[in-house]
């Protein structure tokens, strides 16, 4: 059969430039979705393009022509009749795995929380005991003065002391807090040992600084201090714990049949859940405390600051514990 190959192109063209743009569109919006319409027209390009790929197969002058067609018509058959789904992440389940992996784990949260508490209660004690402790047990040389006189000098600041620099600061506060919860889960891999001991200390520097200041008669200035950021940043911390008791678990097996590798895959989702939702809520406190918790009286109220950091809370327990139930 003699072809006129320049009136064919000329007159075949147009289907193959549709074709082209059609298969352009789904690529660049995988989530589009089609009409009937549209797909009766996608399907028709296909098979008229095809055609036309069996009739330049007898074009022995043409092989670019052939080389264009043959690409052409491949990307159409694999986007008809491709089977997989397409690839996208999931938002909302990446955010709601994090409240699950937190349920799953809850003993491991209460071992957490038991460490902290222990921590605190002998932090507490041994300050009460021992004013002089101070200078070992609190964590920043601003709280070596009695609790009325950081008041005071609190309270009567002429300045903003972070002004310029809030980010920064902010910005060191995230990077410290993040180190400390993922240290707190990386040390699981020593049996849990090393995150008890974390737990226990930062337990102890909070009890200390408890006790000094609820002893000193300036509880409301405590609570107006820790509580906006406090209230995400200790359960931060916490969960960060969490993760490294639920690593230890995996790494002892309890008498388990499971090998040692079986049960760290079984759990590495939910430990990368913990780790995500602890830095993210990290990072939150660590914006909230540069921008909120080191103004004081007659800047923000104490009262103000105090229902801040109690809704933050509660909105907190709301979500973990009811976010992604069935």
């Amino acid at each position: 059969m003699i072809i006129d190959t320049a009136r064919f192109v000329t007159a075949e063209r147009p289907f193959w430039e549709e074709l082209a743009n059609l298969l352009e569109q789904l690529r660049n919006d995988p989530e589009r979705h089609l009409s009937f319409e549209q797909v009766q027209r996608l399907h028709y390009l296909y098979e008229r393009c095809s055609a036309d790929l069996s009739r330049v197969g007898t074009f022995s002058g043409e092989p670019h022509l052939r080389q264009s067609l043959e690409a052409l018509v491949a990307q159409a058959y694999a986007q008809i009749h491709e089977t997989r789904a397409p690839l996208r992440v999931q938002w909302k389940s990446v955010l709601l795995a994090f409240p699950r992996a937190f349920r799953r784990h809850l003993a491991a949260f209460r071992l957490a929380v038991a460490a902290t508490v222990v921590g605190a209660v002998f932090g507490g004690f041994a300050i009460r005991q021992d004013p002089q402790a101070k200078a070992v047990l609190m964590p920043f040389p601003a709280l070596l003065v009695s609790p009325a006189e950081r008041v005071r000098q609190e309270e009567s600041a002429k300045t903003d002391r972070l002004q310029g620099r809030k980010a920064s600061f902010s910005a060191d506060l995230m990077t410290h807090n993040v180190r400390v919860t993922m240290v707190a889960l990386a040390a699981g891999i020593s049996w849990g040992a090393g995150t008890l001991i974390l737990l226990f200390y930062n337990g102890v520097l909070l009890g200390a600084v408890v006790a000094d200041y609820v002893a000193g008669g300036q509880a409301a200035f405590l609570a107006g201090w820790l509580l906006p950021h406090g209230s995400i940043e200790i359960p931060a911390i916490l969960i960060g714990g969490q993760a490294g008791f639920v690593l230890a678990s995996a790494l002892i097996g309890w008498g388990g049949r499971e090998t040692r590798a079986d049960r760290f895959r079984a759990v590495s989702h939910d430990l990368f859940a913990l780790a995500g939702g602890a830095a993210a809520m990290l990072v939150w406190a660590g914006a909230i405390e540069s921008f909120v918790s080191q103004y004081h009286e007659p800047v923000l109220p104490y009262g103000l600051k105090i229902g801040f950091g109690v809704c933050e809370l509660l909105a907190l327990a709301a979500f973990l514990w009811l976010a992604g139930r069935e």
